[in-house]
Parts: C-alpha cells; structure tokens; sequence
C-alpha cells in the first residue's frame, strides 16, 4: 500500500478514504461490517463520516465496529460538523455553541477520545469564520481534535479561512473536500490550484458521479427505486441531464474496451489527477466496494486520462452542451 500525506501535515493515508454516508442506512449493519473489513484488510486506513450522515447513525455503525474489532489506533477517522441535529435554534451550524456539542457527540457515537479529522461540512453565512476558527483551535489544543478540514468550500471561502487562520496563528485546514469526477470538474477552476498553492490534500467526493458514472441509470427508465438519484434531488440536479446519458454511454464502452468495470475506471480517472489525495468511495455493498477498488490498480498517465470519455476541463454536465470527444 502506497500511503500519502495529507496536504503538508505528517499524517499519512491511503490513497482510498472509505465513505460511510451509506453504512447504517442502505447498508445494514452487518453488511457495513463487512464493507468495513474487507477495506481495512487491503491495507486501507482512512475513513471519512459526518455527524448529519442519518443524524449520526454513521459514526455509531463506524464506533461500533472500531470497538468490536479493537483497530482505533490503526485508522484515520474523519468526520464532519454543520448539520441540523436537533430541533433547537443553535443544533446545526459553525457557531462556538453548536461545534462545542457537536464535537462531544461525535465523540461519543464513534466511541473514541480524538478525531482525527475534524472538517466543517460547509460554508455557514451565519458565523463569522473566525468564531468558527477559534473554536476549532481550541479543541485542537484540547486533545480532542488532531487536524482540521473542509468540504464544500468555493475558492474564496477556503482562501479566506486559510487567511485567517495564518493571521491568528490558528491551527490551519490540512485538507478539503470537492465534488470531483469525470462529470464535474468544477473543482478545477480555483479549488485544485488553490489546493496545491497552499499544499492541501484533496480528497474528493463522489468519484463514481454519486453512481451514475456505473451506467446503471437508461435514459429511457424511471429510476430505480433506492438508488442515489431517486432518493436525493440534489444528485438529479447535479447530474440529470441528456447530456450526462450521451456522456456515461460512451464512458461503459470504453470502460469495456479497457477489460475495466466503469466504476474502476471512474475511480481511477480521479486517481489520476496529480493534485488528488485520495478518492472518497462509498458502497452499500461488499460486491460493489470489491468491484470499485481494483480502480487502485489502474495507472492511466495523461494522455491515457485524455481519452477517457469526460466534460472538458473546469467544466460540468449540464452547463455546457460541448465536452470533450476524443475517445
């Protein structure tokens, strides 16, 4: 196992992160079990949850399983904070308030004295950021937090907590979190510049298009009852579109040509962009968890990458009618 830093700290991770949004909700907790232990046997260490992932029901399926398999200090635990928990006014959000109960609770779903990876899941217009900072800081100092990440920043957000941070002498975001695939690749329009300026690792979410990229959705279909799309509106706006169908058709059969599943190939397209860390990949079963991460093993180098069917460069499906054809 090839295991790479994360941005400039010294914590080193897999080039995979598992994402557990599935595990105790389309996953059962046996089959999230096995999704679990089949990924730490190949030699992979890093897994990514969020306190909002079915309002905590992630981190208690990952803080049971860490305790009945005695392998916590083995693994790199990260989670997230800014979801609405409770019905209270101050039970979502980035405020010192709202961190403070937060980070207790996750504390106490993943049965663990530290988290890892403390990311705030987004941008809250709500709180001033150095609020955010301070409080963050303060449970790095603590004990209770050993690094600090985002997810779902725009460029100008994550340039403006980085400034501060270096302004206040904070402890500062060693990583972020972007949608990125070969449907979306908004991110690198400022975020991976921005990314590699600063030396953050990246660990991009959805590198199978939330599934769509598998070819499992027919244009000419209803969706299929429990899947990604059909449970979750903003999956269909951010991938719904004629064009996503033109592109994901020829996406399997070149996937074919290369004796490559399109769930390897799609993993290892993302894998193939220098600026990457490591790919979140998500599973609501063993099979699909085996079958995605034999995508490790496929090296495409630029010219390769080129060819596989994908939007043009900073671009994403839908907002505009032309992408690349050069396969």
């Amino acid at each position: 196992m090839e295991y790479r830093h994360l941005g400039k700290s010294g914590v080193k991770v897999s080039p995979v992160c598992l994402g557990t949004m599935t595990l105790g909700r389309e996953a059962d907790e046996s089959t999230s079990f096995a999704i679990l232990d089949y990924f730490v046997e190949q030699g992979f260490n890093f897994l990514d949850t969020a306190n909002g992932y079915s309002k905590g029901g992630s981190e208690e399926v990952v803080g049971r399983w860490m305790k009945d398999r005695g392998n916590r200090r083995n693994l790199v635990v990260a989670t997230k904070v800014f979801s609405k928990m409770g019905p209270g006014p101050n039970e979502g959000g980035l405020s010192r308030l709202h961190i403070q109960m937060a980070v207790e609770d996750s504390l106490c779903r993943l049965q663990t004295d530290v988290i890892d990876i403390y990311q705030i899941h987004r941008w809250d217009s709500g709180t001033p950021p150095e609020e955010t900072l301070e409080v963050l800081n303060d449970l790095v100092r603590q004990g209770k937090i050993r690094y600090l990440a985002a997810s779902n920043l725009s460029g100008w957000q994550l340039a403006e907590y980085l400034y501060l941070a270096d302004a206040n002498l904070y402890s500062r975001f060693i990583s972020l979190q972007p949608v990125y695939n070969a449907l979306n690749r908004s991110a690198e329009l400022e975020i991976l510049p921005l990314c590699e300026n600063q030396q953050l690792g990246v660990i991009p979410y959805n590198p199978l298009g939330g599934g769509v990229l598998t070819g499992k959705y027919d244009r000419d279909e209803e969706l299929p009852s429990g899947s990604r799309l059909a449970g979750y509106e903003q999956y269909r706006d951010r991938y719904l579109n004629d064009q996503m169908f033109d592109l994901v058709d020829e996406f399997v059969v070149v996937a074919g040509k290369m004796d490559l599943t399109p769930a390897q190939l799609a993993l290892a397209w993302v894998l193939a962009e220098p600026r990457v860390t490591a790919p979140i990949l998500g599973a609501r079963s063993l099979e699909q968890i085996k079958d995605s991460l034999q995508g490790v093993a496929v090296h495409l180098n630029p010219e390769q990458r080129a060819m596989i069917p994908a939007v043009g460069p900073g671009r994403w499906v839908g907002e505009d009618p032309v992408y690349d054809r050069k396969w």
